[in-house]
């Protein structure tokens, strides 16, 4: 067993070293000539949604940009405090969210309502806690022009500052820099390899129409991961990029939300419970069982974790994360595994943003 752990391990190690190289980054902050609609479904967001507009007003470097909020039916203040911050601002638009139709989930029906009231070139999508560089939209599309893409999904910073948050956030990036041949995934343009975070996404209006806009991912809980892998079903081209430098999230306040947050999707993550076994495997294999091989003292324990850890502060270091936290990264496989089981388990039972997933 400590054979195969050597041998994923230095697999990982290897793929991060090698993905750490060849990464997108979104740099290119020449001024662009095109349209851009970015689209904000909002739910109860009033602590966020003042920081929220001031990120969206600093935006610069494209000749036409909109930006369109859909207020979700909050149940707090978001409404009122968004009106107050982009009163005048011809640039906003604010509309309020239809009836949730019969076999849709909330965030995929907000978007398409959003894109029929929207007219661009391209689109993008930000989460409300999402915090953007002033040229942040700006330098994405100029990516996505450039490579020749369809779409591009930049993975902002995880801001992570409780010890729960930092155990956990981290692995959203190590987690594919490790497994993914970004390059290769790329120019394949397989489905199986899709990397994308609803965070931050842009895709041409034109891919999107094709594709019947959000309806193909109106019942998927991570809808991100389902609408990156119906483009590329579709033959259109897209990745993941490196978007440390020009955004920042911080998705989870405490223990208590990043056990509903990633409650509520992990179970849908690896397709089925057999995927989420293979994943709790691996994890024992990658993360746990090194440490009990390195404390009994074998070699290929000792080997074994260092080369996980290493790949963790490679992807500390590309994600601009604290990379001593990857000296924990054991504590971090335990507890995924823990949440990966207890997300099966509360399924259908989760409360997020006042509705059960």
């Amino acid at each position: 067993m400590l054979t195969v752990s050597l041998v994923l391990t230095l697999a990982m190690f290897l793929l991060t070293f090698i993905n750490a190289q060849s990464i997108r980054i979104p740099r290119n902050g020449r001024d662009l000539s095109a349209s851009v609609a970015v689209l904000l479904p909002v739910r109860n967001e009033a602590t966020n949604i003042v920081d929220l507009v001031d990120s969206l007003k600093a935006q610069t470097g494209i000749s036409d940009l909109k930006f369109y909020f859909l207020d979700d039916n909050s149940e707090d203040e978001t409404l009122e405090l968004l009106k107050q911050e982009v009163s005048g601002d011809q640039r906003f638009t604010i509309t309020s969210g239809q009836q949730l139709p019969e076999g849709w989930l909330g965030k995929p029906w907000a978007l398409e309502q959003l894109r029929s009231k929207a007219k661009a070139d391209y689109i993008v999508n930000i989460d409300a806690d999402v915090r953007l560089a002033p040229k942040a939209i700006c330098a994405t599309i100029n990516l996505l022009i450039e490579q020749k893409l369809d779409f591009v999904s930049p993975y902002p910073k995880q801001i992570a500052k409780s010890f729960g948050e930092r155990m956990i956030q981290p692995l959203l990036q190590w987690s594919w820099l490790s497994t993914v041949p970004l390059r290769i995934a790329e120019k394949s343009g397989r489905p199986a390899l899709a990397v994308a975070n609803g965070q931050f996404f842009a895709v041409r209006e034109s891919s999107l129409s094709a594709v019947s806009g959000y309806s193909a991912s109106k019942t998927a809980v991570l809808d991100d991961m389902e609408l990156a892998r119906t483009l590329l079903r579709n033959g259109f081209k897209g990745c993941v990029a490196d978007g440390s430098q020009i955004a920042t999230c911080h998705m989870y306040n405490s223990w208590a939300e990043v056990k509903a947050g990633y409650g509520k999707s992990l179970w849908a993550a690896f397709g089925s419970r057999f995927g989420s076994f293979v994943a709790i495997a691996f994890l024992f294999l990658t993360g746990i069982l090194p440490l009990l091989g390195a404390i009994a003292g074998f070699t290929a324990g000792f080997y074994a974790l260092e080369f996980v850890i290493i790949s963790r502060i490679i992807a500390a270091r590309v994600s601009r994360g604290r990379f001593l936290d990857s000296f924990l990264h054991p504590i971090s496989a335990l507890i995924l595994i823990y949440l990966i089981i207890y997300s099966w388990n509360a399924r259908g039972k989760v409360q997020w943003k006042g509705r059960t997933l």
